[in-house]
């Protein structure tokens, strides 16, 4: 069976759809910190059971009979490495045979803040001796996505990344790959540098995002503690907001660059550009209800 960590978050969501397009909903492990939000995937005939990345004692009999594990980082920057070591050593003792984590984007050199507790949990993967494949994943399209209404609504997209290209994916696109990788053989020990195929500076995905809206958008480049304080104004919490700068401004020095198209060639298509992912968001801003 292969099992999927944090199952009902957006990733983990995205990978058992596209697992469920390879395996039988039988050989298929969701676990959830609540087993309720994944309901409708027990309803299709996956295993769901509770694992919980602050209850350690939930972990290894969620993983019980278990041969691939992915783990997806957790969310809670800041407390992930005790979180990963607890789903490591369960994993461990419970005979799970492969773990696949999702990393980040050239962890071992990233400008990125983020990179040190994914280099950290790479390195207790190492210490582990259970055998391990490393899914460092790029940029997610959504993360500047989430942008396009704020940038609509006063005509500027603001961030630090200077002339910084940025090689994102949709979000979907790195859950087929975790998904080509946990149903594949001879894993153990590669490491994946997944990022989408094309790149673009925020300066070209303002102007993208005024072409297919027909308004004015530029992109207003700012030092990273001012793009901090702009971020925390618009009511973002301190820490979330360092966190963006700080990954815009490593995004400057080619944190979220990689051209080796890996991403890609896992999926056997090209990744999803993220012009084609702007019209979406355009089209549900205009179906919103006016207040």
């Amino acid at each position: 069976m292969i099992a999927i960590t944090g199952a009902s978050g957006q990733l983990g969501r995205l990978v058992i759809e596209a697992l469920l397009k390879k395996l039988p909903a039988t050989e298929i492990v969701a676990a959830v910190r609540n087993p309720d939000r994944v309901a409708d995937l027990a309803g299709r005939g996956v295993h769901v059971r509770h694992a919980d990345y602050n209850q350690p004692a939930t972990l290894e009999a969620a993983f019980r009979g278990v041969d691939k594990l992915l783990l997806i980082s957790s969310s809670e920057v800041g407390s992930r490495l005790p979180q990963h070591r607890a789903v490591i050593e369960a994993a461990s003792r419970a005979g799970v045979k492969l773990i696949a984590y999702t990393s980040l984007l050239h962890a071992d050199t990233s400008p990125l803040g983020l990179a040190a507790e994914h280099k950290a949990t790479e390195a207790l993967l190492k210490d582990s001796g259970v055998p391990f494949v490393l899914l460092r994943n790029g940029w997610y399209s959504e993360n500047y996505l989430a942008s396009v209404p704020t940038a609509l609504q006063f005509g500027a997209l603001i961030g630090s990344a200077g002339d910084g290209r940025i090689a994102s994916a949709a979000r979907a696109d790195y859950a087929a790959a975790a998904a080509a990788v946990l149903t594949a053989d001879n894993q153990s020990g590669r490491v994946y540098e997944l990022a989408g195929d094309a790149s673009y500076s925020l300066a070209e995905l303002a102007a993208e995002v005024a072409r297919q809206s027909g308004q004015p958008v530029v992109y207003q480049n700012l030092p990273e503690a001012e793009f901090k304080a702009a971020l925390v104004g618009a009511g973002l919490p301190d820490a979330f907001a360092g966190l963006l700068a700080d990954s815009d401004a490593g995004a400057a020095q080619g944190g979220l660059f990689d051209g080796s198209h890996q991403l890609s060639q896992l999926i056997g298509r090209p990744t999803t550009p993220i012009a084609a992912q702007i019209k979406p968001v355009l089209d549900a801003l205009h179906n919103m209800p006016a207040k």
